[in-house]
């Protein structure tokens, strides 16, 4: 599998092979370049494991997903978005920002209290996030964590990158908080979407076993859409179940 670390040992033996050959500066530029492409495509793919293990899907022997929700808690939506799952009685992970966390400690409450698995998406989510330091994301996995466990009593071990972007500074930093990166195969860009059926339509055609589906519960569009879902993806003979069953991995420590 090409990773991070064996890409870079290729290139090193590369550029030095070049070297002895003297060869022109141009061959030494051409394998610098197609390393940083291959650098930027191993931060953007998460289901790459480029940088570190990610789990993307679930087994796919059974007619099973999971759905996940990114970025709240936010009570404009990710109340709403309880009520629909109690009353479909549909379980889900929500990966929560620390300082959301902070504003709404009781909501976040609620997610646990309600059944669903909690996990980490960073203490700030910041556009610059992926500039930190390693040390500087530790402390925001390990902030995050410990506003969890104050407000729910859960030790969490999922991790979900913000951006689902990762760089050896961030491999860094999950190890080291011993966490596990938790990614998705079903992204659903409710964010950018526009039309409610359209996404709806596109998204239950990816529907497929072992699948990880990603929401976001800051936004209306999947507020609305979610009972919709459910309903098609019963329609298809597909189970909801928790993610941490689908994966075959623990939530909590």
């Amino acid at each position: 599998m090409l990773s991070f670390k064996n890409s870079s040992i290729l290139v090193i033996l590369l550029l030095i092979t070049v070297l002895v050959l003297d060869q022109s500066w141009w061959v030494h530029v051409a394998i610098l370049m197609v390393y940083l492409s291959v650098l930027v495509w191993g931060s953007i793919r998460i289901d790459s494991q480029f940088y570190t293990r990610a789990i993307c899907n679930g087994k796919d022997d059974k007619p099973q997903i999971a759905i996940s929700f990114d970025d709240g808690p936010l009570p404009q939506y990710t109340s709403s978005i309880l009520v629909t799952l109690a009353r479909e009685k549909v379980p889900a992970c929500f990966f929560c920002i620390g300082k959301n966390i902070k504003a709404s400690p009781e909501l976040t409450k609620e997610i646990v209290k309600q059944g669903h698995i909690i996990g980490n998406h960073s203490f700030s989510h910041d556009a610059m996030f992926d500039l930190y330091s390693a040390s500087s994301m530790q402390s925001e996995l390990e902030e995050t964590n410990e506003l969890i466990f104050n407000a729910t009593g859960k030790s969490v071990r999922f991790f979900r990158p913000p951006y689902g972007v990762t760089n050896p500074n961030l491999a860094s930093a999950i190890k080291k908080t011993g966490m596990t990166t938790i990614g998705w195969n079903i992204r659903s860009l409710d964010t950018v979407a526009k039309d409610e059926n359209i996404l709806l339509e596109k998204l239950l055609k990816q529907v497929r076993p072992g699948a990880i589906v990603l929401f976001h519960d800051t936004m209306a569009i999947t507020d609305r859409l979610l009972p919709r879902f459910i309903a098609g993806v019963r329609e298809k003979g597909v189970e909801i179940v928790p993610i941490d069953q689908l994966i075959n991995e623990n939530a909590y420590a």
